[in-house]
């Protein structure tokens, strides 16, 4: 067991300031990468070895069972066994089950772990339709209402005050989908995770006795991520310390990403007003990041009202953060996919290595990329893209559709668009955030590949479409037991990386377009910097101009990097000035294109910037290649690939590879037969 001088010295000047702040009201400001989990549980340590605590007297509370589990191991290796570590659900449902049964004469209600389908039964009481993306974003809005202490008879009236919405349904009626759930609930006997804290809540405020039992048995607590605290859990927080301040919160104003879902960070901000005389002390010090991120992520919210605390890096410099623009979507998982195939090539392991996305339907283009190159990967806090049920069942009603012959060869992306409007799908996003909105990015994925096979194989039909499909899923759903992490900014929050990516920071996408107000686009800029701080030693920073291939390049890089592009990305980022519609423009000069030049995409009097006679060749050799394969041209090489080839004239392998569309697997597949016709 350590000693207190031990414990004391394993410790920087802050952390050490944390350890030996034993009584009364304590606030740290923890910046991302300086460890606030060693000062706490170091405190918490420091306060059982100099017999300050008693272990059982501690109740230390975090919001994942991981970082629970993760805080119990740290105080048995520091000595402090005894002391409890838990989630606000975990110890309040373990105090209702000892107390409950005596305090009400009555059995506690049974815990469900999905309202769905009491929401569907609700829903149906009162002739509300709902399918399985709706009833998903009513069960997230009926957490977000009990965690704000918001009843279903006050929610039609301060829901939109707060900015809530669910679909196309007005806040009356979600009120009564809510009154209808309870209901439900009720006479099943049945409690939800919500009810947990609420009902924890009321035994505390009306039964004294519990409560006296309570703070007897809990003197001292400590909160970690405070910033992620409700109404509901600050309530219940205040009638655990029945009037007492001997209480420890931790957390970081600049990593509030959850403030949907009911978290407020005002109680960490304001804790020394509603505590006084709090001790509070800042953790400055990153030892995760190099000083190129970690200035970086200064930066970001340098001037914004999201600012917390100003980091400062000690680890040793690393690479310049890289700032990309990509000419679409694809091109920039497919320049992903390279650097990540370099890296893992000169010894970095797949596992340290992420990208990370504002969606989830983001995930599947680097999924195709990085599985065209036999690179490992997993998706992290969602379904891959082909496991998710929406998903599924388009490419099933496709495929049926494809079977009864319903699709001439001329209007079959028209087939896929009428067929996916079937599910719900429509040529306008929805307004509003959520499965209903995740799901209709799923199925706009579906609709953007149909529209690309089309402009690349002319002789693609909807048949050579689900063809296509059937082998995008059976090359990315092969079974990997470690690889590259494809997770959402959400999904990376307490995670880190030595190498992360962080994609599709454009307008629209980051700050996302359902983002209204001064607050939600806020929250969208925490949201990368909790990305940009994911990451150790490489960090890049990537857009997509158009979002399918040949699309106009209009895209803008996020608003949030605008302090941050170096002047000569900033110059290529720029969106062309607007041509005429249906004005071609020469890929070299880029002055408007008629007659023969629009078929060679030049002017006559422009050279090319490849050797066209190559290219043509390779376009030959690549036809044959997709017929023997029985594949889409594309999917062999894209003509990006095939001109940057043609202009670079690689002779080597290594040469290939260094062309971007290029990974370790494609140049196994191909890369004799190329450098073969390149020579």
């Amino acid at each position: 067991m350590p000693t207190p001088d031990e414990l004391l010295a394993a410790l920087d000047p802050e952390q050490r300031r944390v350890a030996e702040a034993l009584r009364g009201p304590v606030r740290v400001l923890a910046g991302a990468g300086t460890g606030k989990t060693r000062a706490i549980t170091h405190r918490i340590a420091y306060g059982v070895a100099t017999g300050v605590y008693q272990p059982t007297e501690v109740l230390a509370v975090t919001f994942t069972t991981r970082a629970a589990g993760e805080m119990r191991g740290r105080l048995r290796a520091l000595g402090a066994p005894g002391v409890q570590a838990r989630t606000f659900h975990s110890a309040a449902l373990r105090q209702l089950r000892y107390f409950w049964p005596a305090a009400t004469g009555n059995d506690l209600p049974t815990l469900t772990e999905s309202k769905l389908a009491m929401l569907a039964l609700a829903t149906r009481k009162v002739r509300v339709d709902a399918n399985q993306a709706l009833l998903r974003d009513l069960a997230s809005e009926v957490e977000w209402a009990k965690v704000s202490n918001v009843h279903p008879d006050d929610y039609a009236r301060l829901a939109p005050a707060r900015g809530r919405a669910v679909a196309d349904l007005d806040a009356s009626t979600v009120a009564r989908v809510f009154s209808s759930y309870e209901d439900v609930k009720r006479s099943q006997g049945r409690m939800d995770m919500e009810d947990v804290l609420l009902f924890a809540a009321g035994l505390l405020a009306d039964d004294e006795r519990v409560a006296a039992q309570v703070r007897r048995q809990y003197k001292r607590f400590v909160v970690d991520e405070f910033q992620d605290v409700s109404p509901l859990q600050s309530a219940l927080l205040d009638l655990w310390l029945g009037g007492r301040d001997e209480l420890c919160v931790v957390g970081d104003p600049a990593q509030t990403i959850y403030s949907f879902a009911g978290a407020d960070a005002s109680f960490l901000r304001s804790f020394p007003t509603r505590f006084p005389g709090t001790t509070s002390v800042e953790l400055v010090r990153n030892y995760r990041s190099t000083p190129q991120v970690v200035a970086t992520a200064n930066t970001l919210l340098a001037r914004s009202s999201s600012r917390g605390v100003e980091l400062r890096a000690q680890a040793p410099a690393g690479a310049e953060v890289t700032f990309r623009p990509y000419p679409d979507e694809v091109a920039e998982a497919e320049g992903v996919a390279a650097r990540v195939a370099e890296l893992v090539a000169a010894g970095t392991h797949a596992g340290q290595v992420a990208v990370l996305f504002r969606i989830n339907a983001q995930s599947e283009a680097y999924e195709d990329a990085l599985a065209a190159r036999g690179l490992p990967y997993v998706v992290r806090g969602a379904a891959r893209f082909f496991d998710r049920g929406e998903v599924r069942q388009a490419v099933t009603l496709l495929r049926g559709t494809a079977r009864g012959g319903q699709a001439s060869d001329d209007d079959w992306v028209d087939t896929v668009r009428a067929t996916l409007a079937g599910m719900g799908w429509a040529p306008e996003a929805p307004a509003t955030r959520g499965q209903v909105r995740d799901r209709w990015e799923s199925l706009q994925a579906l609709v953007d590949q149909a529209a690309e096979l089309a402009s690349t194989d002319p002789g693609a039909d909807l048949n050579s479409f689900v063809d296509d499909l059937d082998r995008r899923a059976a090359e990315q759903h092969a079974p990997v037991a470690d690889g590259v992490t494809l997770a959402t900014l959400h999904a990376a929050k307490g995670l880190e990386w030595d190498v992360v990516f962080v994609v599709g920071a454009q307008e629209g996408t980051l700050p996302f377009s359902a983002a209204q107000g001064d607050a939600e686009v806020e929250e969208e800029r925490r949201l990368l910097y909790v990305g940009v701080t994911r990451a150790r030693r490489e960090l890049t920073i990537s857009w997509a101009q158009a979002r399918n291939p040949g699309g106009r390049a209009t895209r803008k890089p996020s608003r949030f990097l605008d302090a941050l592009l170096p002047e000569a990305v900033r110059e290529a980022a720029a969106p062309p000035r607007a041509k005429p519609r249906g004005v071609a423009a020469c890929r070299e000069c880029g002055k408007p294109l008629t007659g023969r030049a629009r078929k060679t995409g030049r002017c006559d009097d422009c050279p090319a910037s490849y050797d066209e006679e190559l290219f043509e060749r390779l376009r030959t050799w690549r036809r044959d290649r997709a017929e023997q394969e029985k594949v889409p041209a594309f999917v062999v090489f894209t003509d990006a690939t095939l001109q940057l080839i043609a202009e670079h004239k690689p002779q080597t392998p290594e040469a290939l590879l260094r062309v971007n569309g290029i990974g370790r697997s494609k140049l196994e597949r191909y890369g004799d037969e190329v450098l073969a016709v390149v020579g």
